[in-house]
Parts: C-alpha cells; structure tokens; sequence
C-alpha cells in the first residue's frame, strides 16, 4: 500500500514540477512553446488554439497523470526495496539517476533528433526537457527515501 501511496504522491509531485517548469513565465516555459510553434502564432491564433485544445485538456491531464504515476512507480519500487534490502540509501539515490541517464535521455533525444522540432532550439528544448525529467525523478527518490 506504501508503494501505491508514494507513487501517488510522486505523480502529484510530477504534475506541479512540469507545471512550474513548463509555464509561460520560465526559460524552460518559452522554449516549450517555441518548439510547438507558439511564437509564429498571433495572440488571438495562440488563444484559438488554446480554445480548441481546452475540451481534450481533462483527458490528456488524466493520461500525463498516468504516465507520471508509471514513471513514479519504477522510482519509488527501485528505491525502497534497494533501502529494505540493505543498499545504503544514496547508492539507492543512484539507480534511478542511472535509469535518467541511460534510458530517459535518450529517448528524449531520439524524439528531438528525429522529431519536427526547431532545429535552433532543438538541444535548448533537449537539456530542458531532460533536466525536468532529473530534477521529477530525484524529488520522487527523495520523496521515496523519507519513507523507508
């Protein structure tokens, strides 16, 4: 049941760090919406699309959530059971960096190296989004280390 809980908590955790990563007053924020083609959208185009993004917004958020709770999972599972185990909690710290460094960087790369991204912003969008995704994964080991 702690597992499911923690990983609750991560998800949450997840949502408002993508949240403040992500929103129009970052660096990071502008770059994510340059790379979605914003900046070449007037301000009444750039509200239509928000508009009509706004009835499929409940089920994408659903669908991050679960996304997110997924990711969370592995985190909490690979941290707490290293700790119940005997592995000293900041070697337990390093699996899921190793997991961010040998598997989520990656596929972020592949998907902006072969994606239809910007090809100016291409390696800003890169290192922001995967220093979102280690800043998530690290607070969620952390979160998962309080409680073992």
């Amino acid at each position: 049941m702690t597992l499911i809980l923690l990983s609750l908590a991560g998800a949450v955790i997840s949502a408002i760090i993508g949240t403040l990563w992500y929103s129009n007053g970052t660096p990071m924020g502008k770059i994510h919406m340059r790379s979605l083609g914003f900046d070449k959208l007037t301000p009444d185009e750039q509200k239509k699309k928000m508009e009509e993004a706004m009835p499929m917004m409940p089920k994408m958020y659903a669908a991050q959530m679960l996304l997110s709770f997924l990711t969370s999972f592995a985190v909490v599972y690979t941290v707490t059971m290293s700790v119940q185990n005997g592995t000293p909690v900041l070697t337990a710290m390093m699996f899921p960096i190793f997991n961010w460094l040998c598997y989520m960087v990656p596929v972020n790369g592949s998907g902006l190296l072969w994606g239809n991204c910007d090809r100016e912003i291409v390696w800003k969008k890169f290192f922001s989004d995967i220093l979102s995704n280690l800043v998530t994964v690290m607070a969620i080991a952390a979160l998962a280390a309080l409680f073992v």
